[in-house]
């Protein structure tokens, strides 16, 4: 595991993970919305993501959470390692929606400067349709994918935690 991505709902512990397997592992992690968002949730140009990510995947080692759809296939095709937190909806709606209360009118430490945590109804809506739009799609490609890389899929808070400790 030297190169890993993790790929799930908003809300489903990508970004918290992310910093936890850093630690134990020693490798550098690469929260995307922090490098997309630029100050006031200005996006960064589609050129400008795709050269970014195609310079950070040719990094030794990494770990980096986000989606992304469009840029996707740069990140999980350079990676060794893929990581699907297949967590349900409620519980990803209750993380989000408790994260604007915890972060709120403040930026959340993997968020790019100047973007303060705020409520977003289209955000909340991608969260709620995520099993029937994209999950379907992810699972396809990770199902291609598991023949080359190790394709780790956890469905459950506990199968997470369970997962940290074997680590």
């Amino acid at each position: 595991m030297k190169k890993i991505v993790l790929i799930g709902s908003g809300g489903s512990g990508k970004s918290t993970l992310a910093r936890q397997l850093g630690e134990k592992l020693k490798i550098n992690v690469l929260h995307l919305d922090s490098l997309f968002w630029k100050p006031g949730w200005v996006e960064t140009s589609r050129e400008e993501w795709i050269d970014t990510q195609q310079y950070l995947v040719k990094r030794e080692t990494w770990i980096m959470d986000g989606n992304y759809g469009g840029t996707m296939d740069i990140r999980l095709n350079a990676a060794d390692t893929i990581i699907f937190l297949d967590i349900p909806r409620i519980i990803c709606v209750y993380r989000a929606f408790k994260r604007i209360l915890q972060y709120r009118n403040k930026t959340r430490p993997d968020m790019g400067e100047g973007c303060e945590e705020r409520f977003n109804y289209e955000f909340f809506k991608w969260i709620w349709e995520y099993p029937k739009t994209k999950r379907p799609k992810i699972l396809e490609r990770l199902e291609e994918l598991s023949k080359e890389k190790e394709v780790i899929i956890l469905k459950t808070p506990k199968e997470v935690e369970n997962f940290l400790e074997q680590m």
